[in-house]
């Protein structure tokens, strides 16, 4: 088997696809969806966009130095991409799209309420990197819709069919192959493909453990 070695480009795949929104006032609340999202740091919990000064969403971005990241599921997949290909200088994506927007905690932008989890997000920085500005932004508040709590009020986002992006195609998350320190754990009942045993195998009980160590890279 061979490499071949390509030019440079952004081959970093799969990475999440989040429904972007905002709004101003008097205007018409937009969705921009982003491929180029991510985690920057846990304390203070912050996140970054990458948005490209010719699309509609930048200017309000800028204009009001705040956005909400909502994550998307299946059942978004099809408006996800109808936002991203579409702009909101021409249309309405929440009407076309049937989404309903409403009212956050802590900034005017709304968030998408058909989205499991909305990130409340105050721009604290924006980098000109050429192509894209990263817009850097500290998260104010979560909203997390109760559908996916357990009966204990943990939250099992995995189960709601999170959509990833992969060089040009979107996928749904697949098999569970184990979670934070499977493979060092003296049990490894959570074996996933590393160790040929299939995917099934005991669930994490910390959900605060997670959060904790979400930061971590």
């Amino acid at each position: 088997m061979g490499k071949q070695f390509w030019k440079p480009g952004n081959m970093l795949y799969p990475v999440p696809a989040v429904m972007v929104s905002c709004g101003r006032d008097k205007d018409t609340p937009n969705i921009i969806t982003v491929a180029w999202a991510g985690t920057v740091c846990s304390s203070p919990a912050m996140v970054s966009i990458s948005v490209r000064p010719e699309r509609y969403s930048h200017s309000i971005i800028q204009e009001t130095g705040e956005f909400v990241i909502n994550l998307v599921t299946r059942r978004l997949a099809y408006a996800a991409d109808y936002c991203g290909v579409k702009s909101g200088r021409d249309t309405d994506k929440f009407l076309d799209m049937k989404l309903t927007p409403f009212s956050m905690e802590h900034v005017k932008a709304p968030g998408i309420k058909e989205s499991p989890v909305n990130l409340e997000c105050r721009v604290t920085q924006v980098i000109r990197l050429g192509s894209h500005d990263m817009f850097l932004g500290t998260v104010e508040g979560v909203v997390v819709d109760d559908a996916w709590l357990n009966g204990k009020g943990k939250l099992e986002l995995n189960r709601a069919g999170l959509v990833t992006y992969s060089h040009g195609e979107y996928f749904v998350l697949g098999e569970r192959l184990g979670s934070f320190g499977y493979s060092v754990r003296k049990d490894r009942q959570e074996t996933g493909a590393a160790y040929g045993k299939g995917t099934q195998g005991k669930k994490d009980s910390s959900q605060t453990g997670k959060q904790k160590r979400a930061g971590r890279t």
